[in-house]
């Protein structure tokens, strides 16, 4: 694969997030938390970028401390639609909400997630690729086998998307990749907002991957670009891009719950009946 300067670009800006990952991994083995090697950070290259993937996100800051991650379940309510654009952007939403179910432990949760997952894919028309994994959720969390719930999410967003670039739908898989993100990236300013310090804000620090999506959005169809789920959303990165741009000397507490509030209000607004 060609790697772009954009890539070398988001490349240089991920190390400097490693390079606080370190400061912040030796100051979790002396304060007695698990260590986890900073060079092992996961993401993977989408369209030249390296996308994080949620639940080894959630997975690293898991060993950074211990957060109550059922306090950061929330209750999905989304109106019946046949909005795809809607639709996937739930998706990416509904899969993110599964990965916080999975750090949180909570069976319940994760069955009514899957639940959810089938339901949106049979509403995508995608549900012969996605029910295997779907049905491999809800089997695996009657035994609590949390690796291997979190890999079978792993594999459904992965198979979401793939499905739609083989169906010509670009711009919806990269609506799959937008929800989720949104979703991880309230999970991750609330936690953090909960036990504030500058190197674990500075894991939000991701000015390339969010020009990254903006810069999608603006390549989008006029159909899906001026949807005012997207739109929204577009509008919304941008805000969220200043704040990244502007923590020239890192994130404020402040400057944290003012992302995590931008995500949740394009949250919301994707759950609702508009």
């Amino acid at each position: 694969m060609n790697r772009s300067p954009f890539y070398s670009l988001f490349a240089a800006t991920a190390l400097t997030a490693l390079a606080s990952a370190s400061n912040v991994s030796a100051q979790a083995a002396s304060s007695g938390a698990q260590e986890f090697d900073p060079r092992a950070f996961p993401g993977q290259v989408v369209e030249d970028v390296v996308v994080p993937v949620p639940s080894e996100v959630f997975s690293v800051l898991d060993k950074l401390g211990e957060p109550n991650w059922r306090q950061e379940i929330r209750t999905i309510d989304f109106q019946k639609t046949a909005d795809r654009t809607k639709l996937s952007l739930m998706f990416g939403l509904v899969v993110a909400e599964g990965f916080v179910a999975v750090q949180a432990e909570d069976k319940e949760a994760v069955k009514d997630i899957g639940r959810e997952v089938i339901d949106l894919a049979t509403a995508l028309g995608l549900i012969k690729s996605v029910r295997p994994h779907a049905q491999a959720i809800l089997d695996a969390a009657d035994k609590s086998d949390w690796s291997s719930i979190r890999r079978e999410f792993d594999q459904t967003q992965k198979t979401v998307r793939d499905s739609m670039i083989q169906m010509k739908d670009n711009d919806l898989s990269q609506c799959v990749s937008m929800g989720g993100w949104l979703r991880g990236t309230a999970s991750v300013t609330s936690v953090i907002a909960k036990s504030f310090s500058a190197d674990r804000a500075e894991l939000l620090n991701q000015p390339m991957l969010v020009e990254h999506f903006i810069n999608s959005i603006n390549k989008m169809s006029k159909d899906k670009k001026d949807h005012n789920n997207v739109a929204d959303i577009s509008k919304g990165l941008k805000t969220i891009l200043a704040k990244m741009e502007g923590a020239v000397d890192g994130f404020t507490k402040d400057g944290v719950r003012e992302i995590g509030k931008t995500c949740d209000s394009l949250l919301k607004d994707i759950q609702a009946a508009r």
